[in-house]
């Protein structure tokens, strides 16, 4: 993708981007959480800074106990762009990135990961896909593991509790065929050649427009660790903004850097986050009998997945730092949404006499609406 190309999800006049030389300030704030980085949070921060776009970097660190602030501070002292705030205590993801965000002048705001790399031209390229698309209010690009493979999560589907289900169940395998069933691992479908929209991105690299910002509000602070991203893909989708992801730009994504050491307590918030997006979004739509067993679901997957970190070495992971069972478990829905919705009649599948398939046809078709 050249700079200020643009891919179509309809037919349309790709826009242009204001010269970036006729910025007196920050066309894009980046807010990167740090807890335990490491080396890669020094690699990511130069990465950053090395964008063509002018910048600013606001590196939030959450109590770290390894070296990876200290080694930031030679190059926070030598670049005025780059700016460290220290927490003292590991307050979570959410009210970490808030605190930035709430200092933030830029045009875009960059979510990103300490552990992803970016190209100079990273960011350009991704607000001129953006500036093409003014319905889209966030955008993600592609994500790579260390070894160049696509990472799961990049581009998915919200994983609704009947998804969940589907997943946990393996009914995609019994209805192969059924809109209702579909598979939900997207790294097995071809990529798209031009941006789409889709129901969500990964919080390890998350741009968002300033406007939908102010719409839409901070992350929740009420999860901790993981989930707030699918929280706030909701949250865009609610309003009316749309989530881009671009597949021409890609990134590296050392995924487990800064949660390595700490497997089972990483699983436990992830697994809480779950609950908590479930209940928030979900419990008025669902019958509370499936709602129970949605939640036994994740509490029992918790405890499977616990004990295989315990009982698996370090060198049995995966190159993003899940182990392999883990891969296999987490892979959530992955199918991109149709721009335009499908006319009624249209060969739709909608079954009415399982009260269960009525809901997955409804989510399959309109998978956001909002909880009252």
């Amino acid at each position: 993708m050249e700079m200020g190309g643009c891919g179509n999800l309809e037919k349309k006049t790709c826009a242009t981007v204001e010269p970036f030389g006729t910025h007196s300030h920050a066309i894009v704030s980046v807010v990167i959480v740090n807890f335990n980085g490491g080396p890669l949070l020094v690699e990511t921060a130069r990465s950053v800074l090395s964008s063509i776009l002018p910048i600013e970097v606001f590196v939030v660190d959450n109590g770290s106990t390894d070296a990876s602030l200290l080694s930031l501070h030679p190059l926070a002292l030598t670049d005025r762009r780059c700016q460290i705030i220290e927490n003292h205590a590991n307050l979570g993801f959410a009210r970490a990135a808030n605190v930035a965000l709430e200092r933030t002048q830029g045009d875009y705001i960059l979510l990103l990961n300490p552990d992803v790399v970016i190209k100079p031209d990273t960011l350009a390229r991704m607000i001129a896909a953006l500036a093409a698309y003014p319905d889209a209010g966030m955008a993600g690009c592609l994500l790579r593991n260390s070894d160049g493979t696509e990472q799961a999560g990049c581009r998915r589907s919200v994983p609704t509790p009947w998804r969940t289900l589907v997943r946990v169940f393996h009914l995609d395998r019994l209805f192969p065929n059924h809109p209702c069933f579909r598979n939900f691992v997207l790294t097995q479908q071809p990529l798209p050649e031009t941006p789409v929209f889709l129901e969500a991105i990964s919080g390890a690299f998350m741009l968002v427009r300033r406007k939908a910002l102010e719409n839409v509000g901070f992350l929740d602070e009420k999860y901790f660790l993981h989930c707030e991203d699918l929280d706030w893909c909701m949250r865009f989708r609610q309003v009316g903004w749309k989530i881009l992801f671009v597949p021409n730009v890609e990134v590296i994504h050392y995924q487990g850097t800064c949660s390595k050491d700490r497997p089972i307590l990483v699983l436990w918030h992830k697994h809480s986050g779950m609950i908590r997006f479930y209940r928030k979004f979900f419990r008025h739509q669902y019958p509370w009998p499936l709602m129970i067993l949605v939640m036994v679901a994740v509490w029992t997957r918790f405890i499977l997945l616990a004990g295989l970190a315990l009982i698996l070495p370090q060198e049995s992971r995966e190159p993003d730092g899940r182990n392999q069972e883990e891969v296999a478990i987490m892979s959530t829905t992955a199918q991109e949404i149709s721009v335009t919705p499908p006319a009624a009649g249209s060969g739709k599948d909608t079954v009415e006499i399982d009260p269960m398939l009525v809901i997955a046809s409804v989510e399959a078709d309109h998978p956001y609406q909002r909880s009252s």
